[in-house]
């Protein structure tokens, strides 16, 4: 066989991982022998290990979430497809004469044909995998049938017929509009757009998509290739193959799935476009925001000729979006202004509620921008910028990991701290039992929390930073005895310098994982200022503040992680 390209492994990967999905339906691991049986002995290798990667990026996510390494750009499919219903083109096929293959993605093939009732041209999709198709691949192709039909815009490509082709058989089909030119990722192939080009054609797809939402349809996969471009320069959004129905009336049901379709894990997009939201599965809240999301990738992408976020394989993509910031624009292009390189920016943010509050609003941003008018994507009040400083950043999930750990943690400083100060209570003027206690006995408990830790899961990238800091802080309490020793101070000086160090470890976390942790190292600082003051309590004083430092959010991500299991049970 034909040695498969990056883009035809990728399409294969699709496939591979869905039917991945399937085969752990009833919670065992996939059996990959069985997934992978269609696959040439020649390509297992490469395309299991790669596939492996792709099943524990999911893991990590703590969920089977698929994620769809969908192509941009579809050349030529050299891997070996299911059995399809047609032999040669053009073939007639009921109401319709199918001529040429126009497009194929991860689940289906679009054909250009004419339907001869009526003598026009058309697009017909039909599934991929034909009568081979899972019970999954079914659902997913008549869901994006169903939201696309019910869609009614000028730049919404829209669905004439629903049925199978030939009637009867059993083969699912739909009919659209055949739009004549090209997508928006061809076009990007050749330069990325000037920068107005792309604010205006942005704005009328965000209007498009606005449309969808108020009918009730979350796209959930917008990115150049499913983008159409007329030869007048107009716009058409397509493929609704990742489709989500919501109900409209109820802003609380936004995220509702309309059936079982993405309630295991289907595919939930492409890396270089995907929202993070998207990328942890199913503990991502999907909506409107997602696709304002997508709306600031297209927009990326227009104006720098490549996706927010782009690596060597889709996992290493994954990750980029779940924990980096893309390339800033300016960078890449630098035609592009600062005004728009910040309307892309907005809508890219990760928190979902820093991004545009919907599609309407940024096209009119947008429009704000063509007329050189002040656009909201700079304007903020003390009130906002409070808010975004004390708001949990996308890596704050990581500790649901820590729930527990941190009530343990918060345990053994308040031993720590009682021992010390009965130490120093009885007189003990020799430095080793302090550093025993606090280098040994705090080593050990350190050696423990990693250890359960690791128990608990793969240790995310974030994690490790934060193991670097407090590795840093015990470094720091050690050296403070050596310190003391040198200076010819007594047994615990400095310890108030211990409330200096504790503050600056949850100042980092404030700032990597959650805004809110900046009270706690506010009030470790002002616990500083205060042992002096406590004479030989000045250690318990500390111990209490930094136990219920830790205390008090390990509780709440405890019971947060407790939630969310007995939930997902």
């Amino acid at each position: 066989m034909t040695t498969l390209v990056a883009e035809d492994r990728d399409q294969l990967l699709v496939e591979l991982l869905d039917r991945a999905v399937e085969n752990s339906r009833d919670g065992r691991s996939p059996d990959f022998e069985t997934v992978l049986q269609d696959v040439s002995p020649a390509e297992r290798s490469d395309v299991e290990r790669e596939l492996r990667e792709l099943w524990a990026t999911a893991m990590l996510a703590e969920d089977l979430a698929v994620v769809s390494h969908t192509l941009d750009e579809l050349g030529g499919d050299t891997r070996p497809q299911s059995p399809m219903p047609l032999q040669s083109l053009p073939r007639t096929m009921g109401d319709y004469e199918l001529q040429e293959v126009i497009g194929r993605g991860g689940m289906g093939v679009v054909y250009r044909g004419r339907q001869l009732s009526l003598n026009r041209t058309v697009a017909i999709k039909m599934i991929l995998r034909g009568e081979f198709a899972t019970p999954g691949d079914l659902r997913r192709f008549r869901s994006e049938a169903e939201a696309a039909a019910r869609l009614r815009h000028p730049l919404i490509v829209p669905v004439y017929e629903v049925g199978d082709l030939p009637p009867g058989s059993g083969q699912p089909f739909f009919s659209m509009q055949f739009i004549e030119g090209r997508t928006l990722s061809s076009r990007l192939a050749d330069a990325p757009l000037r920068p107005r080009q792309a604010a205006t054609m942005l704005a009328r797809v965000c209007r498009a998509i606005q449309a969808a939402h108020d009918q009730g349809v979350l796209h959930r996969d917008l990115k150049p290739s499913n983008i159409l471009i007329d030869p007048t320069g107009r716009p058409y959004v397509t493929d609704f193959g990742l489709a989500k129905l919501v109900k409209v009336a109820s802003e609380r049901e936004h995220h509702r799935d309309s059936g079982p379709l993405t309630a295991s894990g289907a595919i939930l997009g492409t890396p270089g476009y995907m929202a993070p939201e998207q990328a942890i599965g199913s503990r991502g809240v999907v909506g409107p925001a997602t696709d304002v999301y997508g709306l600031g990738a297209v927009l990326y992408a227009m104006l720098s000729g490549r996706p927010p976020f782009q690596s060597a394989s889709p996992v290493d993509t994954v990750l980029m979006v779940l924990e980096q910031e893309p390339p800033p624009l300016r960078l890449l292009n630098p035609q592009v202004d600062g005004d728009l390189e910040m309307i892309a920016l907005k809508a890219l943010q990760k928190p979902t509620d820093l991004r545009y509050d919907s599609a309407e609003a940024l096209a009119a941003d947008l429009d704000a921008y063509l007329a050189n008018e002040p656009i909201t994507a700079r304007a903020s009040h003390v009130g906002q910028i409070i808010s975004r400083a004390l708001r949990p950043t996308h890596h704050a999930d990581v500790l649901e990991n820590w729930g527990k750990l941190w009530m343990w943690h918060a345990l053994v400083l308040l031993v720590l701290c009682v021992v010390t100060a009965w130490f120093q209570h009885l007189h003990y003027a020799s430095r080793w039992p302090y550093l025993l206690l606090w280098t040994v006995g705090l080593g050990l408990w350190a050696m423990a929390f990693w250890t359960m830790r690791r128990a608990a899961g793969p240790v995310t990238f974030v994690e490790r930073q934060i193991a670097h800091v407090w590795a840093g802080s015990m470094a720091c309490v050690t050296m403070l005895f050596a310190l003391e020793g040198l200076l010819g101070l007594p047994v615990l000086k400095l310890s108030p310098v211990l409330g200096l160090v504790a503050g600056t470890v949850f100042l980092i976390k404030g700032g990597i994982l959650s805004g809110e942790f900046y009270f706690q190292a506010a009030a470790l600082y002002a616990t500083a200022l205060l042992m002096p003051l406590a004479g030989e309590w000045d250690l318990v004083l500390f111990g209490v503040v930094s136990a219920a430092c830790f205390f008090v959010p390990g509780q709440k991500f405890y019971r947060q992680r407790k939630y969310g299991q007995a939930a997902e049970a």
